[in-house]
């Protein structure tokens, strides 16, 4: 096949939208823009979320009989294309989609479905849904004490008390003799996967890929989201 008609391939599956109830939970990559407010019908002040959510692109679908599994692979976020390596340009110039960033699978119900390579998924799919759940990398905090990472409380500070913002006893004397695994002590804060569900959608806009819902999100503004239909609905 020409580089011509591989292209007009391309353009035509990109113009076609996949139904997306063929997957198990409609999931598209996104990015946290950050939190503002908005007023409701009552006049109530609501505290939101915007998140970017798509274009998504289609860039592998998988095969039960050959892969072992039913699948699509969908990437987001656009980069540039010499500083993404050979066989990933190779892939993506194949597949008649830019070079992506982020790359994701998203399970199918079965082998019943029209997702092909180069299709764009929008953040159309979600219309309808109440909620949503949403998962990101929290923020890094880095060592921290007790106190900022469970919220425990200080000790005294007058009378020599040597016991301020230490953690205090973590074990018994003679027996058991150890400290038992899992005690809550100082250490890594943050920097985790941390899934937010059943946040309320107040608002989708499918022509600019927005979608803002209630309450915050985990991770900095920009950072990567990963947007599923909740299973409330």
């Amino acid at each position: 096949m020409s580089a011509e008609a591989k292209s007009a391939e391309a353009e035509a599956a990109a113009d076609e939208t996949p139904d997306c109830s063929a997957m198990e939970r409609k999931k598209l990559l996104g990015r946290k823009l950050g939190m503002t407010h908005v007023f409701d019908e009552n006049g109530d002040w609501l505290p939101v979320t915007l998140l970017e959510v798509g274009p998504c692109y289609v860039v592998e679908v998988r095969d039960g009989k050959r892969d072992g599994y039913d699948a699509v692979q969908i990437g987001f976020g656009r980069r540039r294309e010499k500083n993404t390596t050979k066989p990933m340009r190779i892939l993506f110039r194949k597949r008649g989609v830019p070079p992506l960033r982020h790359l994701r699978e998203v399970r199918l119900k079965g082998a019943e479905h029209d997702f092909k390579p180069g299709q764009v998924i929008s953040a159309a799919i979600f219309e309808g849904a109440k909620f949503l759940d949403v998962t990101g990398t929290s923020k890094g905090r880095g060592f921290t004490g007790t106190i900022k990472r469970y919220g425990f409380r200080r000790g005294p500070e007058s009378h020599g008390s040597q016991n301020v913002r230490r953690s205090g006893a973590i074990g018994a004397c003679m027996t058991p003799g150890r400290v038992f695994k899992g005690k809550r002590m100082a250490g890594r804060h943050g920097s985790r996967r941390v899934t937010v569900k059943n946040l309320k959608v107040v608002e989708i806009r499918p022509e600019e890929n927005l979608i803002a819902v209630r309450g915050a999100v985990p991770g900095p503004n920009g950072g990567l989201v990963e947007v599923r239909e909740s299973v409330r609905g």
